[in-house]
């Protein structure tokens, strides 16, 4: 039975599963949710990128409900993909929602994360 413990123990140098949030898209993230499939990945991603930018012009409205909701909506679809920079700018524009700098940010975010899609599809 000692053999079986073992046999199913973490090795020493298991440091488990942890995010990189020093990309804009934590690749690692994104090819355990599609499974390690490519096509997927590419796919998820341009999905991604076409809601985030219909997310940033929902945010436009001005509207203290919308932008709440619409922040939701892209804090959801960010840690979905792996994209931690966007997911936290949306959780900061949802919990004040008429932050003029917490729309900015996020934005930012949005395009970094657009131009990092970009970059991947070449």
């Amino acid at each position: 039975m000692a053999a079986v413990s073992i046999a199913f123990e973490a090795p020493d140098n298991y440091r488990g599963f942890t995010p990189s949030r020093h990309r804009p898209i934590d690749l690692v993230h994104l090819a355990h949710q599609t499974s390690g499939d490519k096509n997927l990945e590419l796919e998820v991603l341009h999905t991604f990128a076409r809601q985030a930018r219909s997310c940033m012009n929902e945010l436009a409205t001005g509207k203290a409900e919308t932008i709440c909701q619409t922040a939701h909506k892209l804090r959801g679809a960010a840690l979905a993909i792996g994209a931690f920079n966007v997911s936290d700018a949306a959780e900061r524009l949802e919990k004040q929602a008429n932050d003029a700098s917490d729309i900015a940010q996020l934005g930012a975010a949005v395009l970094e994360a657009e131009n990092f899609i970009l970059k991947l599809s070449r």
